[in-house]
């Protein structure tokens, strides 16, 4: 507090003497200081006054008939609205034993008769300043104490203040609405008898008891705690220690009931579940659909080497039947039959690794060899759209983590695409895939047509659901993929080159390989 504030009216001091000459005296020293002055010539007059004004400074005589001094100081000291007061007793009386009495009194100071002018003065200054500074800050706590209780009252965790040995010593509303009790009754109870059934086994520790005993910060999630009357609920808690300096006074406990949470985070994760399977049904489904598209060629694709099997075995037959077959000739024709099985067997292989339901979860892909596999799996579509695919891979690609079907799902419904698309245009140019690494640690693989492009308002709606461009079209083809592709964990989308056609794109994130520890 500065002087400026010490100097005005705000301060009050009370003059206490049976004596009208003393209190003349005392008047005129300090009329002129700025304080604002109250006079009382016997002891209930004074208790009276101060009283009612709450003066910072009582000068106080002790020597006066009916209630001498110290009664006055004992009955101020009593009463809370005026027990911060500071008694400067006035006293002829200079003895130890008077003085010694008055300190135990709660008498601030001490000031022998007769007084000098400027002892009075900067006696009376000095205790003002305290007793201000001492009223401000109590002010100042009450506030602070006023706004802890609304921020703790507000809370809507529970807040629990141990000692050390883990009896609650403050509980806040929100505590005493989880336990289904009133604070009151928490407080003074064992926390740890409280809220825990008895251990089968002492020296497992309970929650909590190292940070009371040890200083030890802790936090759980989903731990079992008990009420008041021993129901049970699921709890997150964190739990800090009280120390002042370097001693240790107990914990504070902050807790919720996250029962409820729990319970909602089971039936998200069902839902995500459920999204999930059906999401895998839908992309399945897509490929069945593609599958259907695709039969005929297929269907031709199996029927060549078929065809060459059944010519190759009668022309086997014939040489066999000969009175000296040539049997170099002969070995020669089974090895073609040999190879065309080998390559009916490769197209069946394709169709029923890439009809068949991926299993749950990701693995290491060697990116080159699915696309090239996706490739020769498309050639049904290059010669039914007079087409080609011309394969750019970027050297030294590193491995990806993904699902290989429904990467492989995603790559040839763009290859298809764009393969129509440069058919609807009678372009000779082939589809150009390619795959290359970015910067983010993401491998990016393009498809890129020089067909007929897309529509300046494609942007928002290509990947919607049923939005189609194809008159044939049933619209999920774009939207399945996207779905694939972030349950890959990358990205999916479109450019417009700027000669023309369109360039899809989508990344994938690469396999991140675990090196051996050291010794």
């Amino acid at each position: 507090m500065t002087d400026s504030v010490i100097d005005n009216r705000e301060v009050t001091v009370l003059l206490v003497d049976d004596n009208p000459q003393n209190l003349k005296v005392l008047y005129e020293t300090l009329k002129d200081k700025g304080y604002r002055l109250l006079i009382a010539n016997g002891g209930e007059k004074a208790l009276e006054l101060a009283s009612c004004h709450q003066p910072e400074v009582i000068l106080l005589d002790i020597m006066m008939p009916e209630m001498d001094g110290y009664e006055v100081c004992r009955r101020l000291k009593a009463d809370p609205a005026t027990a911060d007061c500071a008694v400067v007793f006035l006293s002829a009386l200079d003895d130890l034993s008077a003085k010694v009495r008055g300190f135990s009194l709660g008498g601030a100071d001490y000031i022998s008769k007769p007084f000098q002018s400027q002892e009075v003065i900067a006696r009376v200054k000095t205790h003002a300043r305290v007793i201000r500074l001492e009223r401000e800050l109590q002010a100042r706590n009450r506030e602070l104490q006023s706004d802890q209780s609304r921020i703790l009252n507000a809370i809507s965790e529970g807040i629990y203040g141990l000692d050390e040995n883990g009896t609650i010593e403050f509980a806040n509303p929100a505590a005493g609405q989880i336990m289904n009790a009133p604070v009151e009754e928490l407080v003074g109870q064992c926390f740890f008898d409280l809220h825990f059934a008895p251990a089968a086994d002492d020296k497992e520790p309970l929650p909590v008891q190292a940070t009371c005993r040890h200083g030890i910060a802790e936090a759980q999630r989903d731990i079992q705690m008990l009420r008041v009357d021993r129901s049970a609920f699921r709890a997150k808690y964190r739990s800090s220690p009280k120390q002042d300096a370097d001693e240790l006074h107990g914990a504070v406990v902050v807790f919720r009931d996250i029962t409820e949470e729990l319970a909602n985070e089971q039936a998200l994760e069902e839902a995500r579940a459920t999204v999930q399977e059906q999401r895998d049904q839908l992309a399945h489904t897509s490929r069945m659909t593609t599958m259907g598209e695709m039969a005929a060629g297929f269907a031709h694709e199996v029927n060549q080497p078929l065809t060459a099997i059944t010519n190759y075995a009668r022309v086997a037959k014939r040489l066999v039947g000969k009175a000296e077959p040539d049997l170099v000739l002969l070995q020669q024709t089974m090895d073609k039959v040999e190879a065309q099985s080998h390559r009916a067997s490769e197209i069946i292989r394709r169709i029923r690794r890439f009809m068949k339901k991926p299993a749950t979860g990701k693995e290491i892909v060697a990116i080159a060899a699915l696309l090239e596999d996706t490739r020769q799996f498309a050639e049904v579509d290059m010669r039914n759209n007079e087409g080609g695919i011309e394969l750019t891979l970027a050297p030294n690609l590193p491995d990806v983590l993904a699902d290989p079907i429904q990467v492989q799902q995603v790559a040839l419904n763009l290859i298809r695409n764009g393969l129509e698309a440069t058919r609807s245009v009678d372009s000779a140019v082939p589809v150009e895939v390619s795959a290359t690494l970015t910067a983010q640690g993401f491998v990016r693989i393009e498809v890129r047509d020089h067909g007929i492009g897309l529509q300046d308002d494609a942007e928002e709606k290509l990947f919607l659901p049923f939005y189609t461009t194809k008159s044939d079209g049933m619209g999920i083809g774009l939207t399945t993929c996207q779905s694939l592709i972030h349950a890959q964990g990358g990205e999916i989308g479109f450019e417009r080159p700027v000669d023309g056609g369109t360039r899809f794109y989508f990344t994938l994130p690469v396999a991140v390989v675990a090196q051996p520890e050291s010794d």
